[in-house]
């Protein structure tokens, strides 16, 4: 069931002196099963635009389709739809509120309007899916770590079994430690379900690391939508919006001006390390 954007403008304050284009033309689809990310400098259109991928906001023109029915549409129930396109904040705290974890992730499904029994089972398996241990279960969601916020918050939302999991900066504040837990957690999850996954990201290391294709917002457009590698490759362009290549990119891109014969779209440690050691070997070095 695929989500498609289709020339999706939005202005804020619209009707004002004072109008804000947030979002200016943006085309985008999200397929069964990928891992996307998403990126973009500070007013790229990035939070704006995730508000539309579950119906939190109407677009001021444009279509917004979920398994070809337009979701604006007279009689579209965007209630189910929030259940199948997932969204979870940057800041935990704004999705926890019940006495106790499983009582949160029990709201959702609950919600649904699903039998007590289905209701259970469901959050049963979300905590199990994020790796929150059962002695979690019965204690307030507001005295557990950084991390494990995350993880009730994800598991609330994977209570809803939905076919997108859209996640906002969900490693942000979290030491390296932390970060790799909880998107190794979430590629395994994707694996597991088959779900899609959108994240939104400051990090480019995290994006270089994890996703299949990268979508960059800058100015309310997209302006690159295509596999880490290619979108990388834009290094003077990235920059000029704000942004950065991941660590050793850049690396690999100063080592190349000085002379070495790097493979400069190279993106993660590993990739880095292969094409160092080809050309020291090609250099006789070492």
């Amino acid at each position: 069931m695929a989500l498609k954007l289709e020339h999706v403008t939005y202005i804020y304050g619209a009707d004002t002196q004072l109008p804000v284009r947030a979002l200016d033309d943006v085309c985008l689809e999200i397929p069964d099963g990928q891992f996307i990310g998403l990126i973009g400098h500070t007013g790229s259109g990035k939070s704006t635009l995730v508000q539309h991928l579950n119906g939190l906001i109407e677009p001021t023109s444009g279509k917004i389709t979920w398994d070809g029915r337009d979701i604006w549409e007279k009689g579209f129930s965007r209630k189910e739809l929030r259940s199948k396109v997932g969204l979870v904040f940057q800041y935990p705290e704004h999705q926890l509120f019940e006495a106790d974890v499983f009582a949160d992730v029990c709201f959702g499904p609950r919600n649904l309007g699903l039998p007590e029994e289905e209701v259970k089972r469901r959050a049963r398996r979300a905590l199990e899916l994020v790796g929150l241990p059962e002695t979690l279960y019965g204690q307030s969601p507001f005295e557990l770590s950084g991390g494990q916020k995350r993880r009730a918050a994800i598991a609330g939302v994977l209570a809803m079994e939905p076919r997108i999991l859209v996640l906002d900066e969900p490693t942000a504040g979290l030491d390296p430690k932390g970060r790799d837990e909880i998107l190794g957690q979430v590629t395994e999850l994707k694996r597991e379900m088959g779900i899609s996954v959108v994240l939104v990201s400051h990090s480019m290391e995290d994006v270089a690391n994890y996703v299949e294709r990268i979508v960059v917002m800058s100015q309310g457009k997209v302006l690159f939508d295509d596999r880490p590698r290619e979108v990388f490759s834009h290094k003077q362009e990235l920059e000029r919006v704000g942004l950065a290549v991941p660590q050793v990119t850049d690396i690999l891109h100063r080592l190349k001006k000085a002379g070495f014969d790097v493979d400069v779209s190279a993106t993660t440690i590993p990739e880095a390390r292969d094409t160092i050691l080809q050309a020291m070997g090609r250099t006789g070095c070492g």
